[in-house]
């Protein structure tokens, strides 16, 4: 006679699994993957084979070694994941050892240490690039153009179009912002003196790659939407307010908003698990991540400000609590 075995809940049997999530984002992020291997070629597949590599042997080597467990975890698609995450957040000529510091950041301080996947409190991707920024500033904010396919950490780096915004605000000269390429070639990408991390040169690529994920229902819309449409708010008030600050088409379109707004603050694991919740939590993240770019030391303000919000996620989840079915209202 077999054993009654109750687990804990939710008892409601659906088709997702972890595998077929992860593998989904992962097919998501292919279009901005290829896009980066056409703009950066050599770099971009230097940077993220590495980043990939580093972060899988990471996770295998804490769980056989340190956590001394049989199973294994690296094929369920959230080490490659991080990886390719972390690569997308670094500029194409890294050197290697720095990706892979980057790597253990992610896996060995941000994700293990709590319990692996499904336990960890901030993005390990996030937390990876925020270690490198902090430690090697010079070397993560180096840009290399496009279209130098062949060069690798010899490759001619240029300005961003959030260093030209972030000059023009600091100058008090709108005019800077003449040297921002127009809003068609931000969204393809094509633009000849372009530079930035791997996987926010083309926010058409990752718009691909939202529409896939939404397709799946791999994610909701309500967190993507809310930090575009806060942000876009916003940066319009203030372009109207004031023409130092850009437009807020060039604002949406550059840096690693989309990115971050598309495949990283909608982390299952760190983001909240009502549609209420992941309202608020989205437009918390489009104002930090305008006050940021604008007001804060760094031009880019899209990874501190998931961070920020990941912190918050728990009482988030607190406070916007669903009504449990079956729930009589209090009487007075």
């Amino acid at each position: 006679m077999s054993k009654l075995i109750v687990s804990l809940s939710p008892h409601a049997h659906g088709t997702d699994t972890v595998e077929r999530n992860m593998y989904g984002v992962i097919i998501a992020l292919m279009p901005a993957l290829l896009v980066s291997f056409y703009f950066f070629g050599l770099g971009s597949a230097v940077v993220c084979g590495a980043s990939v590599a580093a972060c899988v042997f990471f996770e295998w080597a804490i769980v056989k070694y340190i956590l001394k467990q049989k199973r294994t975890t690296v094929l369920d698609g959230s080490a490659i994941l991080t990886g390719l995450l972390l690569g997308f957040n670094l500029p194409s000529n890294l050197p290697i050892w720095i990706i892979i510091l980057g790597a253990l950041f992610a896996i060995g301080f941000a994700k293990m240490p709590f319990g692996g996947l499904g336990n960890n409190l901030f993005n390990p991707a996030l937390v990876g690039r925020a270690a490198l920024l902090v430690a090697f500033p010079a070397q993560m904010t180096t840009w290399p153009k496009v279209g130098q396919h062949l060069s690798y950490l010899d490759a001619e780096t240029g300005a961003t179009p959030l260093s030209i915004m972030k000059y023009a605000i600091k100058s008090g000269d709108a005019s800077v912002l003449d040297q921002l390429p127009d809003t068609m070639m931000l969204f393809v990408g094509n633009h000849p003196d372009g530079s930035g991390a791997l996987g926010e040169i083309c926010a058409l690529a990752l718009l691909l790659g939202l529409a896939y994920m939404l397709w799946k229902k791999i994610i909701t819309w309500h967190i993507p939407v809310s930090i575009i449409g806060t942000v876009f708010v916003f940066a319009g008030l203030l372009h109207l307010a004031n023409p130092v600050y850009a437009d807020p088409l060039s604002v949406i379109f550059s840096g690693g908003l989309m990115l971050g707004a598309i495949f990283m603050a909608t982390d299952y694991v760190t983001s909240p698990m009502t549609p209420k919740g992941q309202l608020i939590y989205g437009v918390a993240i489009g104002v930090l991540t305008v006050i940021i770019r604008n007001w804060g030391a760094y031009p880019e303000g899209m990874s501190f400000a998931i961070l920020i919000m990941n912190a918050f996620t728990p009482l988030i989840n607190n406070y916007v609590k669903p009504k449990r079915f079956g729930e009589v209202p209090a009487k007075n």
